[in-house]
């Protein structure tokens, strides 16, 4: 077993958003004259694409739409996030994430995002902040039908990336995911992969039993201890602390 690419989540591992992506959610509920409530929110959308996180919201207020509604509304959302991201001074990129990209690309690994978020919005940050020509493919969450912890946008990267290089023959027992959420993580292993916690949305101690590592910040995923796992093919979970 070897390490041949790394899979990175978009909200909350690569941009510092979650707070953005929490107002904008909740100005929609006004404009359906309903009143937000924060523990949903976490309980039903973090982690999860935007369709599924306000399906369920209006769900749980007993309000069923349609496809096309559901549309209507990530539109407006999407509208709403580009204006609050160029009201920014600077984009809230995490510390070390661009340095940590660039390491995997030189290192030769394929790089993917796998994430519920739809493609304007992470084609509009990764432009800004200048990362987008280190991926080989980003999935992302008008492309799949299955929200995480489904494991399909994670299946469909794999998908990808033997199609853009066809002699990769990559498995998913060859990737490396990077997740910061329940959902993300729980999609990460269904998928067969090996996932990376990173403590940017929930407490390092709540991440430590759900994934194969965890940590604090990206500086603190050594390399060499990740290719000595996958070369030294290592049964069982190992935490980096």
């Amino acid at each position: 077993m070897v390490l041949k690419a790394v899979l990175f989540d978009f909200n909350g591992v690569i941009i510092k958003d979650e707070a953005i992506h929490r107002s904008l959610i909740d100005e929609l509920l006004l404009g359906e004259n309903l009143t937000p409530q924060g523990r949903q929110f976490w309980q039903v959308s973090v982690g999860r694409s935007d369709r599924a996180c306000l399906k369920e919201l209006l769900k749980l207020r007993g309000r069923f739409v349609t496809d096309e509604y559901l549309d209507k509304l990530i539109a407006k959302k999407a509208i709403a996030y580009r204006q609050k991201l160029e009201q920014l001074e600077a984009l809230p990129i995490y510390p070390d994430v661009v340095q940590f990209i660039e390491q995997m690309y030189n290192s030769q690994y394929k790089l993917a995002i796998v994430t519920g978020a739809i493609g304007s919005e992470v084609e509009l940050v990764v432009k800004q902040a200048k990362i987008g020509m280190f991926f080989d493919t980003i999935v992302s969450g008008d492309e799949i039908s299955q929200s995480k912890p489904d494991p399909e946008g994670y299946l469909l990267a794999i998908e990808r990336l033997n199609k853009i290089y066809p002699d990769l023959h990559l498995l998913p027992s060859e990737c490396l995911a990077i997740e910061d959420t329940f959902a993300g993580i729980e999609a990460v292993k269904a998928a067969g992969i090996q996932a990376v916690a990173i403590a940017h949305t929930y407490p390092f101690h709540m991440l430590q039993r759900r994934a194969n590592w965890t940590v604090d910040t990206f500086a603190d995923l050594e390399l060499d201890r990740l290719n000595d796992f996958f070369g030294g093919a290592k049964s069982g979970d190992e935490q980096l602390a």
